[in-house]
């Protein structure tokens, strides 16, 4: 098989939640299982982190690899969705996992005559797993994909739980209260493992307690030990003065990544507690070069400037509560929004949350699950946004360029697929 054959089939033949949705949605370890079986069980050659959550399990888990590379460990990423490349999942030091090595795995699960029908993640799952244990790595941090205690990650038992917070997604799946939601997520919480919990108060906390309790784990909430005393942005960075780790400079500066910041330095105490050295120098070169080392992109990534352009991922009402938040701080002298989500999800909360005095461009992203904008542009004008159909995020995004004074701003995203879009579009020249 060539790459491109390779993608095509992880694309069309196995069940992929990122471009149909709940059809591909498969809960259950049973298959995650057998195929580690399969291949020797791969995931018990090397220690791990599990980073679960609503929001910002991404950026706590590239800014976690950042820190463990720059202390000098092997380490390798599993993360999702990708935006651009497959490839992106699965990193080794930053490294995307070489083509040859996706085509190899794939080539022997088919020889193996597999009995089951595994979806694209329980496979890529094994893929990244197999994958670590052959480049030796120290380390893994790993990122749930959906939800937690059903997750095909869920196999591994690791040195450190984070669960980042919780909010409203996914309730086909994962229940339609926070409650519910918190219960699915905290089935990451293994016996005796420490666990850190991003933010949580009333009944979500209550949930994570119980848990923690019953499979005797310590568990640390970071909101009750902020370890960020003041902060500033500086250009580009956030400027974090903090308790214990002095003047941090953070790479990611959407509004969002002061919680989890604080989430990732109340996890360094419990990582060094586990046997891992881990020094201030790397904390500090970990923080203001994550997305050089680890790869990420997508979180209030800059574009371009005159006018500045700035895309995020964040695409349900708790990553929205911040994005709103930062759109309205914004001085400039038109705000320009190029939107669009997935068919599956209800937008109305998100809508209720945008400024009215934007100018709209609403899309639709090039994956099935796609809304189509026409409708998306219908539920918005109830709530009297105002704006423009493009069949496609380039159309959108270049009609807003061609519109802007050099003072304006462009904010794009709702799903991470029209922000994949964007940065395939902006690479592609």
């Amino acid at each position: 098989m060539t790459y491109q054959e390779t993608i095509d089939y992880l694309y069309t033949q196995v069940p992929m939640f990122q471009r149909i949705g709940s059809k591909a949605y498969k809960p259950g370890l049973e298959t995650s299982r057998q195929l580690d079986d399969m291949f020797g069980n791969p995931h018990k050659q090397f220690p791990c982190i599990h980073v679960a959550g609503t929001n910002g399990k991404g950026s706590v888990s590239h800014t976690l690899a950042s820190i463990l590379q720059e202390s000098g460990y092997k380490v390798g990423l599993y993360t999702s969705p990708h935006l651009i490349d497959f490839r992106e999942r699965i990193r080794v030091n930053g490294e995307m996992i070489p083509e040859q090595c996706v085509v190899e795995f794939v080539e022997n699960f088919l020889k193996s005559n597999f009995n089951g029908n595994p979806s694209f993640f329980e496979l890529t799952t094994t893929m990244a797993f197999d994958y670590f244990r052959r480049e030796k790595v120290d380390i893994a941090v790993i990122e749930v994909g959906l939800g937690g205690r059903l997750d095909c990650t869920n196999i591994i038992t690791p040195i450190l739980s984070i669960i980042t917070n919780i909010s409203f997604d996914h309730t086909q799946f994962l229940g339609n209260t926070l409650a519910a939601i918190a219960g699915e997520k905290a089935g990451i919480i293994k016996h005796g493992i420490p666990v850190v919990i991003g933010e949580a108060d009333g009944e979500v906390r209550r949930v994570f307690e119980s848990k923690a309790l019953s499979e005797h784990s310590p568990i640390v909430f970071a909101s009750e030990n902020c370890l960020i005393k003041e902060w500033n942005k500086n250009n580009e960075n956030l400027v974090l003065s903090t308790i214990g780790y002095g003047i941090i400079i953070d790479e990611l500066s959407g509004d969002c990544q002061l919680k989890n910041a604080n989430t990732v330095l109340n996890s360094i105490p419990l990582l060094r507690s586990a046997g891992l050295k881990i020094t201030d120098s790397a904390i500090h070169s970990g923080f203001s070069n994550v997305c050089k080392i680890s790869g990420l992109m997508g979180r209030w990534t800059a574009i371009r400037k005159s006018p500045d352009v700035v895309c995020d991922t964040g695409h349900n009402i708790g990553g929205f509560q911040y994005i709103t938040h930062q759109l309205r701080e914004i001085d400039c002298s038109r705000l320009r929004i190029v939107i669009g989500f997935v068919s599956d999800k209800d937008v109305s909360h998100i809508l209720e949350l945008l400024p009215s005095d934007a100018e709209y461009y609403f899309t639709q992203a090039s994956v099935p699950r796609a809304m189509d904008c026409h409708t998306l542009a219908s539920l918005a004008s109830e709530r009297h946004l105002r704006g423009r159909c493009f069949a496609s995020v380039a159309e959108a995004y270049n009609m807003a360029l061609k519109e802007s004074a050099a003072t304006d701003f462009i904010y794009v995203g709702g799903s991470t697929f029209v922000v994949a879009d964007l940065l395939s579009l902006v690479k592609n020249g």
